[in-house]
């Protein structure tokens, strides 16, 4: 069957360092228990603040994965 079907759900991720980061480390960390993850979409994006600058990068992502036959 080609048709696919994609379960949806939603990881938070922290670095700090970078945004990017924070995206990869959620994907690192799904990916240990997920197989088949296929795109994840920035929902929201937040930070924490230490001697006015940005010391905390927080991203919540959703994933899509692919649902196995």
């Amino acid at each position: 069957m080609n048709d696919r079907v994609y379960k949806l759900i939603q990881l938070v991720g922290t670095s700090s360092t970078s945004i990017e980061d924070a995206v990869n480390t959620a994907l690192e960390r799904a990916g240990e228990t997920i197989r088949n993850m296929r795109w994840f979409e920035v929902v929201e994006t937040r930070g924490a603040i230490d001697g006015n600058r940005a010391s905390q990068w927080q991203v919540t992502i959703k994933v899509g994965f692919a649902v196995e036959d």
